[in-house]
């Protein structure tokens, strides 16, 4: 009996710091995100001066009707203020991926109409990549141990999946970006949990958001016309994806061949 009892004690005593290490982490987490949203707002009051009609529309754009409406309203003070329209892009994009927050589609077609082509792309690119390895991190900080604690199965699974494929991470990770088979928000909050590293995830996304990115950045030319995102992409469009997403497993194929061939 006093087995029994000293044995639930050692357990308690073993579960409490990993209660604590979680509270403790969804405290951090909450801190970040209120943090951020005091950022976003002082980058509103920071902004110049708007009518009451303009005001409304400077908000973040869940649709394609936000996306017009902001976008005629920064277009107007762009010329003046071309780093402050950008920032504000910027900052907006990389919460929004951050916090797995939808809404980036948008701002990558509203880039599109707001700057050049080399521009945009490269400001959806970054922001992509910086907004999802700051994701990966908020998720390896807590997202890690709520996995574990309520489907440690699965996540042992998916682990041993990603230990299979170490050697072509990058690969699966541009596949992965290309493709509509995962979301991109899974995506940044699961890496961390199944054990893929920073860099070929971080790296993975700038190159892979690429390829949709400049089917996003190109309707954004014509977003005064448009009545819904999907509009942006065309059949032909997808074909150019689909060949992308192909062309980024040839390394693996490649390396199969090889090592067939060795053996």
């Amino acid at each position: 009996m006093s087995g029994c009892v000293e044995k639930d004690v050692k357990q308690d005593v073993c579960s409490r710091p990993e209660e604590i290490s979680t509270r403790k982490s969804m405290v951090i987490l909450v801190a970040i995100f209120v943090s951020s949203l005091v950022a976003m707002f002082y980058v509103y009051l920071m902004f110049p001066e708007l009518d009451v009609s303009e005001r409304e529309h400077l908000r973040i754009p869940f649709d394609i009707e936000d996306a017009k409406q902001l976008g005629l309203v920064l277009d107007r003070y762009k010329d003046r203020y071309y780093f402050e329209v950008m920032f504000g892009i910027i900052l907006v994009y990389i919460f929004l991926q951050t916090f797995a927050i939808p809404g980036s589609l948008f701002l990558s077609i509203l880039s599109g109409f707001l700057f050049n082509f080399p521009t945009a792309l490269l400001l959806v690119c970054f922001c992509s990549a910086l907004g999802a390895s700051l994701c990966y991190l908020l998720s390896q900080l807590a997202g890690r141990r709520l996995v574990k604690k309520f489907l440690p199965e699965r996540a042992a699974t998916w682990s041993q999946q990603i230990e299979k494929h170490r050697d072509n991470l990058l690969s699966y990770m541009l596949f992965l970006r290309m493709t509509p088979f995962l979301p991109n928000w899974f995506i940044n909050l699961v890496a961390p949990v199944i054990g893929v590293p920073l860099f070929p995830f971080a790296f993975g996304t700038f190159l892979g958001v690429a390829p949709p990115s400049v089917i996003a950045i190109q309707g954004g030319k014509t977003l005064h016309t448009m009545t819904s995102s999907s509009d942006a992409f065309s059949w032909t469009s997808i074909c150019w994806l689909a060949v992308f997403a192909v062309l980024s497993l040839v390394p693996v194929f490649l390396k199969k061949q090889l090592r067939a061939k060795v053996e």
